[in-house]
């Protein structure tokens, strides 16, 4: 079966925005790249994946994606669902049987996290959707869909509880799948304060200093 990552990617000067009050400009497009690069890398480790497709309207995320030899397409307008439609349709025309739909502002993602989110898409056979919500159980941080265009996509506000509606309408079976790398992507203030609680938390398990 081949499946397609499908990675939407704001203009880097645009994103983060919620985060002006503990960052410059300049270094919320930092922040915004190196969520991109360690969301590629991730993938790049996942060998189910047969390719990684980055939709974009920004000519500097498009750049970066390539030096991650991920695959480009440049957005034409500024809607999210539309452009993930589109990419879908994409990867379709090349032959995919199923996507999966990652934000590229997950710092704390893992490759075996996308390994078992994969892996369940892959044990069905049927019209099949793998779902991981965010840590408010609001929004969706990992979306997988057997066939690609099983549901029109719902991204936006209350998007969980959409595609869930939306597939479970379609009589598909629907796996929620949840994971700590999934389900914080950072946004606010309070989500960067979180995430790097969680990795000293990590950084000292590993070290052998945890308690």
């Amino acid at each position: 079966m081949s499946i397609w990552a499908i990675v939407p990617v704001k203009p880097f000067k645009q994103a983060k925005s919620r985060l002006a009050s503990v960052f410059s400009p300049d270094e919320r497009e930092k922040l915004s790249r190196d969520f991109l690069a360690h969301t590629l890398e991730v993938l790049s480790q996942v060998g189910q994946l047969g390719r990684t497709l980055v939709i974009s309207r920004d000519p500097a995320v498009l750049s970066l994606a390539r030096k991650h030899n991920a695959h480009t397409i440049t957005e034409s307008g500024s809607d999210l669902n539309a452009a993930l439609t589109l990419a879908a349709d994409i990867a379709i025309s090349f032959g995919a049987h199923a996507v999966l739909i990652i934000p590229s502002d997950l710092p704390l993602l893992t490759a075996p996290e996308i390994v078992r989110l994969v892996e369940l898409g892959g044990q069905a056979d049927h019209m099949f959707m793998a779902i991981a919500p965010d840590r408010r159980e609001a929004g969706t941080n990992g979306l997988f869909l057997r066939p690609p265009r099983l549901i029109p996509f719902a991204f936006g506000e209350d998007s969980f509880s959409k595609h869930v509606f939306r597939a479970r309408w379609r009589h598909a079976e629907v796996e929620i799948f949840q994971s700590p790398g999934l389900a914080l992507d950072v946004d606010t203030p309070e989500d960067l304060a979180l995430c790097r609680s969680l990795q000293t938390e990590m950084q000292n398990f590993t070290g052998g200093h945890y308690n």
